[in-house]
């Protein structure tokens, strides 16, 4: 994130569920640490309740997480460490959108950032936003806290059932198929991949 000193930068550290798509844990520093990605692993992990061995983090090959620090606390708290290949810049499309939407979004500051101060509160209003307001098109359109929490199950039926009585009360409007409001299952990283690999 620019600052107003020409070369230097602030750095997001930013985690988000990719079944959800809900930003669990984000800080703004002005420097790149290991450490500091640790110590945003244990705080993620204390508030979302995460079990050893229950997920696993996926990220870009930038030294904060290969750093042993991190690597180290990613062991004790029983999360699988898993890393993008080199030189493959879509390995994790989830994050590529997010970051996309982030610095696209109307309010994005034209201007560098004044301080650390005015970086974290501009993130901080842009997570609440993303998480509880932002309808996600990648998960039929409900927020990623809804998803999060479990509610989109019950906001998808109610949507299908609506979407079948519009359907019976005026049939003409309806020429072809209509939005499937199915909830999905299962968010893969690379289906791709997942693909060949049945294929083969």
């Amino acid at each position: 994130m620019p600052t107003a000193v020409k070369g230097q930068f602030l750095y997001l550290y930013l985690v988000m569920d990719i079944y959800s798509r809900k930003i669990v844990g984000w800080q703004v520093h002005d420097t790149q640490l290991s450490t500091l990605a640790a110590d945003l692993m244990v705080d993620i992990c204390r508030r979302e309740q995460v079990k050893p061995e229950q997920v696993t983090l996926h990220s870009d090959n930038g030294s904060p997480m290969k750093g042993a620090t991190l690597l180290a606390t990613l062991q004790e708290l029983g999360i699988v460490p898993s890393f993008s290949r080199p030189s493959v810049s879509n390995d994790n499309p989830y994050s590529e959108s997010l970051f996309k939407t982030l610095k696209y979004r109307p309010g994005y500051p034209e201007k560098a950032f004044e301080s650390m101060g005015s970086a974290r509160k501009w993130v901080s209003g842009f997570v609440d936003w993303y998480n509880d307001e932002h309808l996600h098109s990648g998960i039929k359109f409900v927020t990623p806290n809804q998803r999060h929490l479990g509610l989109d199950k019950a906001i998808l039926a109610k949507r299908h059932q609506i979407n079948e009585m519009a359907k019976l009360q005026n049939p003409i409007r309806w020429s072809g198929k209509s939005r499937n409001w199915t909830m999905i299952n299962e968010v893969n990283l690379n289906p791709e991949k997942k693909e060949a690999m049945r294929a083969a």
